[in-house]
């Protein structure tokens, strides 16, 4: 009879064989629903078009837990050559959320074996965690506003950390973000005659002075802020031309939501400015966003002491990871809190082409989640 360990790893790499992009995520909501129905005994709904909610029921009245793990993959291409590579040229699972799904069938397979007495629980295949878009779209499903969620729950695996290790964090664990594209529309002019023409270089300039100026990259303050400018581009290679048109992208990262509001609205009220001043049409489109996950104090308490009985090694850090994860927006509504499972010491990192999730710990995220479970009832 098969393992959990070697079914979990079939599936797993199945699922990093044939990636998806978010919002596109069919034919992976295909396959986990397959493995549910074929391999586990539970109810399963639809959510947010290309998600899936499985639930388990206990046999008395009890909690109700949410467990999510993301299901989309990157737009990124896979220089691995092993045998379970992306066939989906510039699309692979660089985050390991082709892991995260699969550990949480593996608690669906421990939920059919051992179920618990009591309580229900929820188990969140989340599309489109990439682009920011994925948790908002489940929060406004018809299907899922109909349960009453008493604790959240949710996972990242972290390469620079031991394998098997549990991260965990109260209040802040990762950053708030959010991305924005500048556009400046001026008028193009001879490059001999600029005057006769509104070129937005300065503006630009002033963007940047305002990214420089603004940001603390002090992760271990409390007012941690970090304004990083991703691409620029202004006017032709023309050189007879003085540039009529510009954009500049930003990421924006806070621990504080407040902190992050304020910053918007600094560099909104610039941009209002500089539109007066330098004769040019600004427009701002602000996108990705992501809250911060807010680690409940009690929630926190569980996962510790779930990894405890696993005997697993508690790492407890004092600064939140500065990149961002939708999974914050449960958070900010559900008692919760997101943990890190250590990836290995000499993992490649996260987002790069040559990562790959270690199915070594798959089976411990989903005996730890299990035992959450039953902590929490």
């Amino acid at each position: 009879m098969e393992s959990l360990k070697e079914a979990l790893e079939k599936i797993r790499k199945e699922l990093h064989t044939f990636p998806e992009v978010s919002e596109e995520e069919y034919e992976t909501k295909k396959r986990i629903q397959t493995f549910l129905e074929e391999d586990t005994s539970c109810e399963i709904l639809p959510v947010a078009n290309t998600g899936l909610l499985a639930i388990f029921n206990g046999n008395k009245e009890g909690k109700t837990v949410l467990l999510r793990a993301d299901i989309d993959a990157l737009p990124i291409q896979e220089v691995n050559t092993f045998k379970h590579k992306s066939v989906n040229k510039g699309v692979s699972h660089k985050c390991g959320h082709d892991g995260h799904t699969t550990i949480l069938l593996g608690v669906a397979k421990l939920l059919t074996e051992k179920p618990l007495s009591k309580g229900k629980v929820l188990l969140l295949f989340q599309p489109s965690e990439e682009n920011g878009r994925g948790a908002q779209s489940v929060l406004k499903d018809f299907y899922f506003q109909q349960f009453n969620i008493d604790y959240a729950f949710a996972l990242h695996n972290l390469p620079g950390f031991t394998k098997q290790e549990i991260v965990v964090k109260e209040n802040e664990f990762t950053s708030n973000v959010k991305s924005v594209v500048i556009s400046l529309e001026g008028r193009t002019a001879h490059a001999a005659e600029p005057e006769k023409g509104f070129n937005p270089a300065n503006a630009i300039a002033e963007i940047l002075h305002f990214v420089k100026h603004e940001t603390k990259n002090v992760p271990e303050d409390s007012d941690f802020f970090l304004a990083t400018p991703v691409h620029i581009t202004m006017g032709e290679k023309a050189y007879g031309v003085s540039a009529g048109y510009g954009e500049v992208h930003l990421t924006l990262r806070s621990w504080s939501t407040s902190l992050m509001r304020e910053k918007q609205k600094k560099l909104e009220q610039l941009l209002q400015k500089l539109e007066e001043r330098e004769t040019l049409g600004i427009n701002t489109s602000w996108f990705e966003e992501f809250y911060a996950n807010k680690n409940n104090k009690e929630a926190v308490e569980y996962i510790k002491s779930a990894a405890v009985q696993l005997n697993l090694s508690i790492k407890e850090i004092n600064t939140p990871f500065k990149w961002g994860e939708d999974f914050g927006l449960f958070t900010q509504q559900y008692k919760g809190a997101m943990f890190g499972l250590g990836a290995g010491k000499n993992t490649p990192a996260l987002h790069n082409p040559d990562y790959d999730f270690p199915d070594e710990i798959t089976v411990t995220g989903a005996q730890l989640f299990y035992n959450i479970l039953k902590e929490v009832q």
